[in-house]
């Protein structure tokens, strides 16, 4: 890849992957260090020839994994961002609440990432399960979990759109 090309592809990957990053971790500092992390093993390995899509999913699938080894390395338990943290977030232009920040740090960080990818990423489900290492046909009923899990944490703070009879 020469160093246009990157530039062009990290200007296309780096927000959406920070942003990404910062609400599965809850931690803009930390992804921060994913984020650098992940583009230095992207670029550090040779690579045999992708097609941008393909390229972004190798990136989300190694910022996943290096996620997924800090929280086992230290035992991971969710905080909610701090007021510095919401302010920088709110500021990158990610665009969530803070009640949805909160209902988002109520479920673990593998939901929240599947729900991220998804929904806000907009990515496929085959999409996901390369970003993810999750196999393609247990992407649809994990999504329908964290969803219903999200839709019971909205319910019990009253917060539930009720649907009208048809």
């Amino acid at each position: 890849m020469t160093e246009v090309e990157f530039r062009e592809f990290y200007g296309a990957t780096a927000k959406p992957l920070k942003a990404y990053l910062s609400r599965i971790t809850g931690n803009a500092t930390l992804a921060d260090d994913l984020l650098q992390e992940s583009y230095y093993r992207m670029l550090r390995v040779d690579l045999p020839s992708m097609d941008p899509s393909q390229l972004k999913s190798y990136l989300y699938r190694t910022a996943t994994n290096l996620a997924r080894d800090h929280f086992r390395a230290t035992k991971f338990q969710p905080a909610p961002l701090n007021e510095a943290t919401a302010g920088e977030a709110a500021s990158s232009d990610i665009g969530l609440s803070a009640d949805i920040q909160q209902v988002l740090n109520e479920i673990k960080p593998n939901e929240r990432q599947l729900v991220w990818l998804a929904y806000v990423e907009g990515a496929s489900h085959r999409e996901i399960a390369e970003m993810t290492g999750v196999k393609e046909a247990s992407v649809r009923p994990l999504l329908f979990r964290a969803k219903q899990k999200l839709a019971s944490i909205l319910r019990e703070r009253g917060l539930a759109v009720e649907r009208s009879a048809r």
